[in-house]
């Protein structure tokens, strides 16, 4: 295809496609499938060989947020039954990343619910983040605790965070049909305000909430223009007691085709497999990581991911390899930037957690593209009763 050579081809000078070549990856037919997946394996390799990074969550703090977001199980007035915990102790939450980290874990995200945090919270968070880098040499450590005021993030920084994660999610002209509690403009805010303290920022988005082509593109080129040094792709998981549990709107190939639109349009960044890898790739995970080059390993914040030691033997089997702490995830030219500003993350031994900003571009009349619903499939989302929070042994 024409498309998809030309695609290589700015992938490979880290240029980015048009809108309409962004929309034209999401349009193409499953039977042009596997050559999409190819294609986006050329920039993939080209920028981070064969490499798979894995990135270890600890959710600090679990349930009764008083945000309202449509997807999130720990939502205000969420009746899915998952654990409710306040904050890990630090020596409790350096214990759980202990698990990630002797799995292969190359980044421990911490990861608290609520609107933001306290400077008392920055402040517990700061001696989980010291407590964690002096058991594990080389770690990196991303903070993902809501919407950030001024110098938060900087003493973030000061404590020993390496990145910042927070997630856009959706586009602009879109944002306000899934939360009303906050804006989008506070999230791009928060992901500036990370960007300034030198922390590596990690944003990305949700697709599967019935979403059009147009809103992946739009959110996706807002994420570029943020300059995102990681970008997780995270899949609606369709939690019951949510108000978006009844949306099984992705099919695997889907899935692919909009890993491989992020990828062309964030061509050297760090692509992260998010939530919802195992609930809508299913047995197609394997070909996903031909087009990025990070995941999760084993459990996410509320719901259980698949086993560690069958993500490790996924990544093998694959032909893929994990990406220890003595290599530099970023490509030279973003690592070197990185540094420049101030930051750590990626720019050496050790140094972006899933789920950046200005102004989407305008919307093409061709953009939407109706997708027609899945069959529902609540029995691959499992709520997470172990690690974290919980009294039995972690899976990682």
């Amino acid at each position: 295809m024409d498309l998809l050579n030309t695609l290589v081809e700015k992938g490979l000078r880290r240029e980015s496609p048009s809108r309409e070549e962004a929309l034209a990856v999401l349009a193409t037919s499953d039977d042009e499938l596997l050559d999409v997946v190819a294609a986006a394996g050329k920039v993939r390799r080209r920028w981070f060989g064969r490499r798979v990074k894995l990135n270890y969550l600890v959710n600090l703090k679990s349930g009764l947020c008083p945000e309202d977001c449509s997807y999130c199980s720990q939502r205000l007035g969420s009746k899915a039954e998952i654990l409710k915990y306040t904050w890990l102790k630090p020596d409790e939450a350096s214990r759980a990343a202990a698990a990630g980290v002797a799995g292969g874990a190359k980044r421990v995200c911490l990861v608290a619910s609520g609107r933001g945090p306290t400077d008392r919270d920055v402040e517990r968070v700061g001696r989980t983040i010291e407590a964690i880098k002096e058991e594990n040499e080389g770690i990196e450590v991303c903070a993902c605790l809501g919407l950030l005021s001024d110098g938060q993030a900087e003493r973030l920084r000061e404590s020993g965070a390496d990145a910042y994660n927070h997630n856009l999610n959706t586009s602009e002209g879109t944002y306000g049909e899934i939360t009303s509690t906050h804006t989008y403009a506070d999230r791009v805010d928060t992901v500036r305000k990370a960007h300034g303290a030198g922390l590596s920022a990690c944003s990305g988005l949700i697709a599967g909430m019935g979403e059009s082509d147009a809103d992946l593109v739009d959110v996706v080129y807002a994420l570029r223009e943020l300059d995102s040094d990681s970008v997780p792709v995270n899949f609606l998981i369709p939690f019951e007691g949510t108000p978006l549990a009844k949306e099984w709107n992705l099919t695997p190939q889907r899935c692919l085709r909009i890993l491989a639109m992020v990828r062309f349009v964030c061509p050297d960044v760090e692509v992260r497999i998010a939530g919802g890898r195992e609930v809508h790739l299913r047995s197609m995970q394997p070909l996903a990581l031909h087009i990025a080059n990070s995941i999760f390993l084993g459990d996410y914040l509320t719901s259980e991911g698949q086993a560690g030691q069958t993500d490790l033997d996924m990544i093998a089997d694959a032909g893929f390899e994990v990406e220890g702490t003595g290599t530099t995830t970023l490509p030279k030219h973003r690592a070197d930037a990185l540094a420049a500003a101030g930051g750590g993350c990626g720019s050496g031994a050790g140094g972006g957690c899933g789920p950046c900003g200005g102004h989407a571009a305008p919307e093409a009349p061709e953009a939407t593209r109706a997708v027609p619903a899945q069959e529902a499939r609540p029995d691959l989302v499992a709520v997470r009763r172990r690690g974290a929070g919980t009294d039995l042994a972690p899976n990682a």
